[in-house]
């Protein structure tokens, strides 16, 4: 009966030729055979029945999930195959082919059989699918088998062993969306901190006028200004650290609905160790499977931090822009790199855009976590035993992470790098600042110093003119008191 079967599936099996209307064939396709019956599949392709029904049932978008959470899914399915394969539950012949299979898609050579939308089965069960027999036909290919023949590993059997798709999509998406923060992000985080920090030191003799509510303030040194981009960068970089922890936890184990029916009791500990060998990170099992599987609040948790990170971007980016301005008309404190024309019809015109790329980038980021959030929010995504929009929420934070990645590394390169101070400009807005007649209000006192203001102002002078001209401080300590620099530091008076 073995041997029938065998001959069956590896033998002469069913092809059939697509013809369009015109007449012209198309592609061969092969039958494939899931629970629902048969299915034309490409013959070339390495998904089966399962990936084919789901890649016809959501032609919504025209992408399908993202290449990291693919990726992970090797990482995944490699581990699991190592961790059944100790367990004493897969043996280490098919291990082998399932390892060296899965070690393929996480190099990306096989992301090009990835074919289900990412608006799919809010479980991701059809790219679980998708991930099982992919490698499944890869290793009937590495074994000389037909494809589809499900020898000599079977997708479901072998593959998915002790998993499901509940507990396979949301640790994929974990590993994702992990990786990419500690290997891509934070390290772009740590180069824009390095150029704002060395700003800062090298800018920190520089004087310029403060503003607030858009209007003159009291001086503040142009280090500190960027001392303080710096500082929100560090933090931001926190925030990355807070996110990673928030995506530790993997749900691998749990299996349908956190039970860990049909796997070994430590199964979910081993792979997750496994996995935390294979990326350097340090992924643990979750706590409570329920949970993990339930809710997706560790996820949403990290798309908030990623959303400050974003919100912090925007105020550097946009105050940077201000105070480029002009170059004649507006601030004119800063000089931005000019990358490229600014108008179609204005000549000469040089335009921030590099501060407005980072700009748009955090809003799609704030409109991303809206997304995420919804998506684990309860009786949207999160119903009973299972999230149901997960898809959805790692193509979404998979973006957040790519997008300020990418903006952060841009943005230095094409402008923190080559951004100077406009030296003659800053220092003449300061001598013409009204503000600074704060500092002599200790000396002259409040209702004084803002008639002062009001007559410097009305009269088109400035404030030290004015005092000159009513005698009302020593012109030595007048000098002093109106030092810019020293009204940067705490008094000490």
């Amino acid at each position: 009966m073995a041997k029938r079967t065998a001959k069956k599936a590896s033998g002469k099996r069913k092809r059939k030729t697509s013809v369009k209307a015109s007449g012209r064939i198309e592609a061969k396709m092969r039958v494939e055979r899931d629970s629902m019956g048969e299915m034309l599949v490409p013959d070339h392709a390495l998904w089966g029945a399962s990936t084919q029904r789901a890649r016809e049932n959501f032609p919504v978008s025209g992408r399908g999930v993202p290449v990291e959470v693919v990726r992970a899914f090797g990482l995944l399915k490699e581990a699991t195959a190592r961790v059944n394969r100790d367990l004493g539950k897969l043996s280490a012949r098919r291990a082998s082919a399932i390892i060296r299979a899965a070690k393929e898609m996480a190099a990306g050579e096989l992301d090009g059989h990835f074919v289900v939308d990412v608006f799919q089965t809010g479980s991701g069960t059809s790219t679980n699918m998708n991930a099982n027999e992919v490698i499944a036909n890869r290793c009937s290919q590495l074994a000389g088998k037909p494809i589809g023949s499900k020898l000599p590993v079977h997708p479901n059997d072998h593959v998915n062993m002790g998993q499901s798709s509940n507990d396979t999509f949301p640790t994929a998406m974990h590993v994702a969306a992990a990786v990419a923060i500690a290997k891509q992000l934070e390290p772009a985080l740590g180069a824009m901190e390095e150029v704002l920090r060395k700003k800062a030191k090298e800018w920190d003799g520089v004087t310029k006028i403060g503003r607030t509510h858009l209007m003159d303030a009291t001086p503040i040194r142009v280090g500190q200004v960027f001392g303080g981009y710096a500082a929100q960068i560090k933090k931001a970089r926190g925030r990355c650290a807070v996110a990673l922890k928030a995506l530790e936890e993997l749900a691998i184990g749990g299996t349908a609905v956190g039970t860990g029916i049909n796997t070994h009791p430590r199964f979910g500990r081993m792979v997750a160790a496994e996995l935390s060998r294979a990326t350097g990170l340090r992924f643990r099992e979750a706590a409570n499977h329920p949970e993990a599987q339930a809710a997706k609040d560790g996820f949403v948790e990290a798309s908030g931090e990623l959303k400050t990170i974003a919100i912090s971007l925007s105020k550097i980016a946009n105050d940077i822009r201000w105070l480029g301005s002009g170059p004649r008309c507006g601030l004119a404190e800063l000089s931005l790199p000019a990358t490229q024309p600014g108008s179609s019809i204005m000549p000469g015109k040089v335009n921030p855009v590099m501060c407005e790329s980072v700009v748009q980038v955090a809003a799609r980021v704030v409109g991303n976590d809206t997304a995420i959030s919804l998506g684990g929010f309860g009786g949207v995504g999160s119903i009973l035993e299972l999230n149901v929009a997960m898809p959805m929420m790692s193509d979404a934070l998979m973006e957040s992470i790519r997008l300020l990645t990418n903006v952060s590394k841009v943005f230095v390169e094409k402008l923190l790098v080559g951004l100077e101070v406009n030296r003659e400009q800053v220092e003449g807005l300061i001598e013409r600042s009204l503000m600074i007649v704060t500092s002599l209000a200790p000396i002259i006192g409040y209702d004084t110093a803002s008639r002062v203001a009001k007559k410097a102002l009305k009269e088109d002078r400035t404030i030290r003119e004015v005092i000159l001209a009513e005698g009302l401080v020593e012109e030595r300590q007048l000098d002093r008191l109106l030092d810019p620099k020293a009204m940067t530091r705490p008094s000490r008076a």
